[in-house]
């Protein structure tokens, strides 16, 4: 009878044991849908990783980055999230007030992105400009400065996405208050017959482009790059704009809660180097903010280089969000 109860009070001894280094390794990242994606930096960021910390990484998925911020305040102090993947620089100000992440305590001398990055709570990950790509097939002349696509005559169609639920969404309107100033208003109105459809996330929009439901969509300098590389053809360019383009910078954090787990220090600072950084300009298409084993490939000299960058600081962001959405809101709900 002593031998069965030993066993037996060793047999759940070990379970629980077992059940404290399974929890304790785990890993969950909350992100954006297209990172996730099979296509996405996802997979392989997640194989890479599991490799190095003998872990098991989870993705959980939303549309877009701020649809990622949103959900994260809901769930407060209660949220699984130990990793929060793909915020941006434009929300940098209201994330740390949310009071939901703690200090990443990264060396950050692999980071490089324009105009240098210090921030002790946020890591960034990748960078790039927005910029409208169009399908050469459709649009034999683009146009060359955002007031031309604003102010232009014709039947031009473009797809969108939300500047409530999508970080591109936001940095849209940003990149039109930056032009417009005080105007904006009356710029969200000129444009808001071109507009096809507003998306909630990046992915949704970008696939309604490919599938030639519309000639133009709010994307990214480097898509054209995914184009050239992996379907070899030069199809779709992006478009220039005279007045500069709009930076983003895609950072990551570790919640408070996550601040308790090992492994998301140890992620962020694996984010920084090759095991992560390499999967970035073919998968994510974006310019990687950390250390790769190898040099782009030379399609990225190719892309629109911005003559000016276009950016709002994260302050100005966080004070002025919401009347800016509220103005959009206005114009593009009637």
């Amino acid at each position: 009878m002593r031998t069965i109860t030993l066993i037996s009070t060793l047999s759940i001894g070990t379970f629980i044991l077992t059940g404290l280094a399974a929890a304790q390794d785990k890993l969950t990242i909350y992100t954006y849908e297209s990172f996730t994606s099979d296509w996405g930096p996802g997979p392989q960021v997640e194989k890479a990783f599991e490799a190095e910390c003998g872990c098991d990484v989870e993705f959980i998925s939303v549309a877009d980055g701020v649809a990622l911020l949103n959900r994260v305040k809901l769930e407060g102090q209660s949220t699984k999230a130990d990793i929060v993947l793909g915020l941006d620089n434009n929300l940098l100000h209201e994330a740390r007030e949310t009071g939901l992440f703690a200090p990443h305590g990264t060396d950050m001398a692999r980071v490089k992105v324009p105009g240098g990055f210090e921030n002790d709570i946020f890591v960034p990950f990748d960078y790039g400009y927005f910029a409208f790509v169009y399908d050469t097939e459709a649009i034999e002349t683009p146009p060359a400065s955002l007031k031309e696509l604003v102010e232009s005559d014709g039947d031009l169609k473009i797809a969108i996405q939300d500047p409530r639920t999508s970080t591109p969404g936001l940095g849209l309107l940003l990149w039109v208050k930056a032009v417009y100033g005080e105007e904006a208003a009356a710029a969200w109105s000129s444009l808001q017959n071109k507009v096809l459809t507003v998306t909630p996330g990046w992915s949704e929009a970008y696939g309604l482009f490919t599938s030639g439901e519309v000639p133009m969509v709010l994307s990214y300098t480097t898509s054209p790059a995914y184009h050239r590389i992996a379907e070899d053809t030069e199809r779709y360019k992006a478009a220039g704009f005279a007045e500069g383009h709009y930076l983003q910078v895609e950072v990551a954090a570790q919640t408070v809660n996550g601040a308790k787990n090992p492994l998301a220090q140890k992620f962020l600072a694996f984010m920084t180097g090759p095991g992560f950084q390499d999967a970035i300009p073919e998968t994510n298409w974006m310019f990687p903010a950390g250390e790769t084993s190898s040099p782009l490939n030379p399609v990225f000299e190719d892309l629109v280089k911005p003559e000016k960058t276009l950016e709002f600081t994260p302050e100005e962001v966080a004070e002025n969000r919401k009347t800016w959405v509220d103005e959009w809101l206005s114009v593009m709900s009637h």
